[in-house]
């Protein structure tokens, strides 16, 4: 029987970020993919022309919706969060699967910076997820958000070792700090409490972005996690995919 995960995140009718990328690559791997919008967007918000509906008010009705039908779910990866509501919201809804493997991208801000729509108040709330959480993946500014230490972009391999134990300290035996550019490479960091290891995997930097690929690359190893494949190799496997795509856009 095809593992069944609950996705949480936003959905854009132009731009491939989020459920878009989630929905097939998800399917691809052979898991069931279950939407649970959080915001229906026109286009995503790197356009200079969007709508935007807030989910906040349906997400509890949706959720009733399947408790009714008795539904559970081995895996819920939860991505963008649009208002401390939604926290709540998606809080109690790990609770109720208490079964689930949780992972949580916790969608913040980059560069430095929160997102416009975050502050230090939804840091705070959303750390409470990270809490209840096997595996998360910040970007390097989210994991110093999480940690309360100061962003910059030379932090050594030693340094980002330590933002990953603190993270991990909070609750989630797993860590992947993601997309961190040292001059023609871009690495991926991972930690694995359980059996006290990092994984640095190192790819080249096109020095092109695109919107999108950190739901990609969560979005491979949450499929990967659930058909048994080894943490090392999920991490691998998305780095190379995300790589390559990149690659070939440009």
């Amino acid at each position: 029987m095809l593992k069944k995960v609950a996705a949480i995140n936003d959905m854009s009718g132009i731009g491939k970020c989020s459920l878009t990328v989630a929905i097939p690559i998800l399917s691809a791997l052979k898991t069931q993919c279950c939407p649970y919008p959080t915001a229906i967007l026109s286009s995503q918000t790197g356009y200079p022309k969007f709508t935007y509906l807030d989910f906040t008010s349906y997400m509890q009705e949706y959720n009733r919706a399947w408790k009714e039908l008795d539904v559970s779910f081995d895996t819920i990866y939860s991505g963008f969060l649009g208002s401390i509501d939604q926290i709540d919201i998606v809080r109690d809804f790990i609770k109720s699967n208490d079964n689930a493997y949780v992972i949580v991208d916790p969608v913040m801000g980059d560069g430095g910076d929160y997102y416009q729509t975050f502050n230090d108040e939804i840091c705070n709330k959303i750390k409470d997820l990270v809490k209840i959480s096997d595996l998360v993946t910040p970007n390097l500014t989210e994991a110093c958000l999480l940690t309360n230490n100061k962003y910059h972009t030379n932090y050594t391999l030693e340094e980002t070792l330590d933002l990953a134990k603190e993270i991990s300290a909070l609750g989630p035996k797993k860590v992947v700090i993601k997309g961190i550019i040292k001059g023609n490479e871009i690495i991926n960091f991972a930690y694995d409490m359980d059996e006290d290891k990092k994984y640095v995997i190192v790819n080249n930097h096109s020095n092109k972005s695109f919107g999108g690929t950190g739901d990609i690359f969560a979005s491979i190893i949450c499929g990967m996690l659930m058909n048994g494949r080894g943490f090392e190799e999920a991490i691998k496997m998305a780095s190379e995919f995300v790589y390559k795509a990149i690659c070939y856009s440009a």
